[in-house]
């Protein structure tokens, strides 16, 4: 016994193929309007798996650019710095030079000990620059200024080491440890720089033959010290803001290399995709037309 073909059955068939075409139509439509090719986890798994991992690797990837980025801004920072203090030192060697000639009176060399004075308290004040409101030259104790203006000349900083991140279990420490230059002052009598500039202005001050003597030997030696300690620190910065950058670089390529195996898996193939949808409109024009005389059709048999 055959089956009779009813109106209902043809409207229902006419009614599920214009569905069909219309999800298809709906479906690419979303595709090239977002970008995308995977809309919602079900539609690929796997590749739902694949982009949270690779956009979880950007984003630690994105973490270590800042921290690097910040680190560079650190180094700056501190560079800039202690180029201050190196025009600083290199005034009051110019100085000394000068004073220990001998053709100067007392008053002339009361001048240079009030500018060898300004010259220390500019370098305490570039000690104590900030980055971000931190302090770059107090180690870990950043809100802590790492010297007092006046005659107070002891450090308030420390040791430790602040670093940033550049990598998966890979740091790199960013603060200069200015003590090492500085010292504590007199009181110290560690024979670093803050000692060195006070020995230098008492000794401009007495101005007796002992003190000229002095100024051109063993000041200008200590002091001839201090700058080539703080030339090393400069260096060191520097190399620091290289290795810095060079991270930057290298984790710029791996977000390349990445960025792009995340777009492979969840971006659309624009071309692929608009030709599709050309093909899919076309497709549901064609069945509506063809719905159309079908329901027409019926409906005229079912009259008669």
């Amino acid at each position: 016994m055959s089956a009779r073909i009813t109106p209902a059955i043809l409207t229902s068939s006419v009614l599920d193929g214009l569905n069909s075409s219309m999800a298809a139509l709906e479906r690419t439509s979303s595709e090239l309007s977002s970008g995308k090719k995977i809309l919602e986890p079900s539609d690929n798994p796997y590749g739902t798996s694949q982009a949270i991992d690779l956009q979880s690797q950007l984003d630690g990837l994105q973490s270590y650019t800042i921290g690097a980025q910040e680190g560079i801004s650190w180094e700056n920072t501190a560079s800039s710095a202690m180029s201050n203090m190196s025009g600083a030192l290199q005034s009051v060697r110019e100085l000394l030079v000068r004073a220990s000639n001998g053709t100067y009176n007392a008053s002339d060399l009361q001048h240079m000990a009030a500018e060898v004075d300004q010259l220390t308290e500019a370098v305490k004040q570039d000690a104590n620059t900030q980055y971000a409101g931190q302090y770059v030259f107090a180690g870990t104790m950043t809100t802590t200024p790492p010297y007092e203006q006046g005659a107070e000349d002891a450090y308030k900083g420390n040791t430790g080491t602040i670093a940033r991140a550049i990598g998966p279990g890979l740091s790199v420490a960013v603060n200069t440890d200015i003590s090492s230059l500085l010292g504590s002052g007199q009181g110290a009598a560690d024979g670093k720089l803050l000692d060195t500039l006070r020995t230098i202005s008492e000794h401009l001050k007495g101005a007796t033959p002992a003190d000229i003597e002095a100024l051109g030997s063993t000041d200008l030696q200590t002091l001839e010290g201090s700058i080539e300690t703080l030339t090393s620190l400069q260096a060191t910065a520097g190399s620091v803001t290289d290795q810095l950058k060079t991270a930057i670089s290298r984790i710029e390529g791996l977000q390349g290399t990445i960025a792009a195996g995340l777009s492979n898996v969840e971006d659309v193939n624009v071309a692929e995709a608009s030709i599709a949808y050309s093909n899919e409109q076309a497709a549901y024009e064609a069945a509506l037309r063809a719905g159309a005389n079908i329901v027409q059709e019926s409906l005229l048999q079912f009259l008669h």
